[in-house]
């Protein structure tokens, strides 16, 4: 991989060692400022991937981040983006479950139950399969209270 140069201003050098000294932050935070102060420092790929045992490609997106985007975006972890394929339930679907949920339960029960509501979406089918779990997180983003 192609090597890229690392050239730190004092106030960020400084900052990185606090970080490192201190030991209030993550994990992953004090390895990626131990990289970019050894990458200033001169240390080759191996070295560094000895020292702190991390891979060759983790160097090389820290340093590159660095490079991109600044000290702080380079430190932290980069956000993950939104993946609504991993959705089990969304959008109608979802909207059909949560008005089920505030609805009368069936004679016979005081309330909802999570596996009452699974039992009954998966009914009227509202969905092909779900799960309780899947349930029980569609129902935890609702502001309003159904029982």
């Amino acid at each position: 991989m192609k090597k890229h140069i690392i050239v730190l201003q004092e106030e960020q050098r400084q900052r990185l060692e606090t970080l490192i000294s201190k030991g209030q932050t993550t994990a992953q935070a004090m390895k990626h400022a131990q990289i970019l102060l050894k990458s200033e420092q001169g240390w080759s790929d191996k070295q560094i991937m000895q020292a702190f045992d991390v891979g060759e490609t983790m160097i090389w997106r820290v340093r590159t981040r660095f490079l991109q985007t600044g000290l702080e975006e380079a430190l932290l972890r980069r956000p993950q983006p939104e993946r609504p394929e991993k959705r089990k339930v969304a959008g109608e679907a979802e909207a059909h479950l949560i008005a089920l949920a505030c609805t009368q339960p069936p004679s016979g029960y005081e309330r909802w139950s999570i596996r009452l509501l699974t039992k009954t979406a998966l009914e009227m089918e509202i969905v092909e399969q779900v799960g309780r779990e899947t349930v029980r997180t569609v129902l935890k983003k609702m502001n309003s209270n159904p029982g």
